[in-house]
Parts: structure tokens; sequence; C-alpha cells
């Protein structure tokens, strides 16, 4: 049944039906092997009597008037895949670089601390991308293993503070800042005082080495209090990019 596309009407169309004839040129018919004759390949040969086991493995014979003839094979997919795969091979090697970097300079910190012997190199990389390569700072890494706030008997209105930190990461350190509070007896704030480490260490220390790993620092600082009267004190020790 059909519908018409004009009247709408539908319709058999089995009484009218004639089978479509078909063009003989676009048939494709089946030869018979006495029927085949040897035609001429358009593609370049080259004439051999090497035997059989000699042939190559992009050799395909065809016999040809008594003789075997041997076609070379060309397969187009390797021919355009092998320019490719090149390209694909220098992008994730380049990636894989781009990668390697950001990663050094994400944690050049940690491997300058980890493995002195690149320190160096990798002054010489930020050098070039305009960074620095500074001494860890883990404030949890550093402890204040005691301290005491004590009257100085030969001088009035003047305290000393000795204090012993710790560096305990298992590598050096950047010295940390202090932070003394003086509080009165309601544990108020009567005065706050920051001390970088130019102030408490001893003049010939080696601030940009750093603090070594594993190792211990006692210092000991005399402050004049005027007329405040301080009967405790807090004491902590951070970093300011912390």
């Amino acid at each position: 049944m059909v519908r018409c596309g004009n009247c709408h009407q539908a319709f058999d169309t089995r009484p009218n039906f004639a089978p479509e004839e078909i063009d003989p040129q676009l048939e494709l018919p089946i030869l018979d092997e006495a029927e085949i004759q040897p035609e001429p390949f358009p593609l370049e040969i080259t004439a051999s009597d090497t035997p059989s086991s000699a042939r190559g493995k992009d050799q395909r014979p065809v016999s040809s008037a008594g003789q075997d003839v041997f076609i070379s094979e060309t397969y187009e997919a390797d021919f355009l895949s092998k320019p490719r795969s090149r390209r694909w091979t220098v992008a994730a090697f380049l990636l894989l670089l781009l990668l390697l970097a950001q990663a050094i300079f994400m944690f050049r910190v940690e491997l300058a601390a980890r493995i002195p012997a690149l320190k160096p190199a990798l002054i010489r990389y930020c050098q070039i991308l305009r960074c620095s390569v500074p001494l860890p700072q883990k404030a949890g890494m550093m402890s204040i293993e005691s301290s005491e706030l004590k009257d100085d008997p030969a001088h009035r209105n003047q305290i000393v503070l000795v204090a012993l930190l710790r560096n305990r990461a298992a590598y050096s350190q950047a010295f940390p800042n202090l932070e003394l509070t003086l509080t009165d007896l309601q544990d108020t704030a009567l005065a706050r005082r920051i001390f970088k480490p130019a102030d408490y260490l001893p003049a010939l220390q080696d601030i940009p080495a750093g603090f070594p790993a594993n190792q211990e620092l006692g210092i000991k600082l005399r402050l004049d209090t005027t007329d405040l009267k301080p009967v405790g004190y807090r004491l902590v020790l951070y970093y300011p990019n912390s």
C-alpha cells in the first residue's frame, strides 16, 4: 500500500508493479576461470626467478606468461600512521618535561632540603623563573623544649628570658620568630615583643645556613620591663609566612 503525495489517497501498487530493469553496466558478472585473460598491472612489477623461500614478506607472486612476478605491497595506513605516531611521541615527551618542570617548581624547597646537592641547580633554575629556594619553614617540626623568665637581682626592672629551641626535622630549617607576651595576675597581656632571628641569635651565627637538623639552640635575652611588674609570660615560635 502506498499513499499519494498529492491527494493523500492510499492505493495498492501491486497490479501496476513492473520490476526495474538493471543496467548491465552496473552488474558485476562472475566470470569463468577459463575466460580470465591476464592483463598488465598498472603497478610497477619486477620479474624474478627468485625461489619462493627468498621472497620478501612484502611481496606477493602473480603468474604472468609462465614467470613469477612480484608486486611490492605498500600499506598506506602504515605509511600515514608513522609520522602521526612520531608527532604523538614528541608531544607526550614535551608534556612530560612540562610536568616535571612544574613539579620541580612546586617542590623546590623540599628537594633542596632533602637533597642538598641539588640546591645549586635549583637556584640556577629559579634565576630563570625569578623565584627563590628558601629554607623550609615547618613550624610543626620546631619546638620550645624549655623556657624560663626570671628577674635579675643585680638590675632593677630587668628580666632574663632563657629558652631552648629544637629543630626536630631531618633537614635544616629557617630560624623562626619568637613572640613573648608578658602578663599580669589575670593573665592579661601587659606587653608583647616579637624577636626575629637577628634579635636572639649570636652575632656570629650564620642565619642563611639555617637551623641544623636535629639540633638544639639555647637563647638568652635580657629585657627592660620598666614599671610593668609582670608575673607571667607566654612564649611561642612561628614563621611569618605560615
